[in-house]
Formats: structure tokens, sequence, C-alpha cells
């Protein structure tokens, strides 16, 4: 793609995608898209286990047998371990259905790992796209979702959180982050 933006200011903060390994971000927060029990056997929450190390599963084992299973529009917060980033904010996007609103489950998601990242008082926080892998979640329609969701929760009040990075992976994912940035007024 030619001319798609990888940054935008928005209220005094910094919403940008970035092609890289989520894991390796010196940030404050990264989002795990994660399970109900935060069961982290596969994709971007498997990576986020392995390069934490065991601690980020034995923590996120006690959360939640002291708080049950992470609720949708909700998020679990939890160390992120040998990873340069602080903490990991897990948060439970949706399984796609075609007959349900998943935006707006999508949407609950991302503000749920916004504010859970702002109230731990985390200045950067790092998103993958969430729900878009083994979810099934289309990723050219949950790239959009979140980058959308992230401006409008930056425009809103103030925050501890001032910068926001969107990561791609891929060169695929990147380049829907980057179009979806296009889109967001």
């Amino acid at each position: 793609m030619t001319d798609v933006p990888t940054r935008r200011e928005i209220g005094g903060a910094v919403l940008r995608v970035v092609q890289d390994d989520i894991t390796t971000l010196d940030v404050d927060a990264v989002v795990n898209a994660a399970n109900e029990h935060l069961s982290h056997g596969g994709g971007v929450a498997a990576a986020l286990a392995r390069a934490g190390g065991d601690e980020v599963q034995r923590e996120s084992d006690a959360w939640v047998e002291a708080r049950g299973p992470v609720r949708p529009g909700t998020a679990a917060v939890t160390t992120a371990g040998r990873m340069p980033a602080r903490m990991i904010v897990h948060v439970v996007g949706p399984r796609h259905h075609p007959d349900q609103d998943n935006a707006a489950l999508l949407e609950r998601a991302v503000r749920a790992a916004l504010d859970a990242a702002d109230d731990a008082g985390a200045s950067s926080v790092a998103l993958p796209a969430i729900s878009a892998g083994i979810f099934g979640y289309p990723p050219p329609a949950a790239t959009a979702v979140i980058a959308r969701t992230c401006a409008a929760w930056l425009a809103e009040d103030d925050h501890v959180v001032d910068d926001v990075l969107l990561v791609g992976f891929d060169a695929a994912t990147t380049d829907l982050f980057s179009d979806a940035l296009g889109h967001v007024p």
C-alpha cells in the first residue's frame, strides 16, 4: 500500500501502526487476545506466555481462580514476566458469528483493554489484531474496529495512556491497520 498513515495525533496522544513482534516491544502494557480461562495455548496468547515465562501462566491461573473466567467487556492484568513490557492486559474478543453484533463485542474488548491499562498507570499500550486469528473475525473488519475504537477512546477525556500501538505481526495485518487508521475520522 502506498500513502497510508502509520501515525495520527489524537487529543495529545499518538495512535500509530507498527509491524513487529508484540513480545519484544518496550511498552508499559501489551494486550493479549485471550480466552475466558486465560489458558495461553495458541496464537498471540501462547507467544506472550512463552516470551514472558512461566509466571505469566501462573499469575493468569491465579487470577481466574480468584475471580472466575474473564468475561467479555472486562480485562485481567498480569505480569509480563521476562518481556520488556511491564504488564499484560488480557481481554476476550468475540468469536466471529454472522448472527451477532461482532463489532460491538470487539469494541467492548478494546475499551476494556485500554481502560485497564490506563487504570494500571500505563502510558504506552500495544494491541494486536484481537479476534482476527483463531476466533475467526475477518482481519479487515477487526482491524477497522480496533483502530476506530482506539481513536475514539483517545479523543475522550484525559488518559494516562498517550501512546497506542496497533501491532501487525506480518505485513498484511500491518497494512490492514494502516488502511484502517486512514479511515479514522
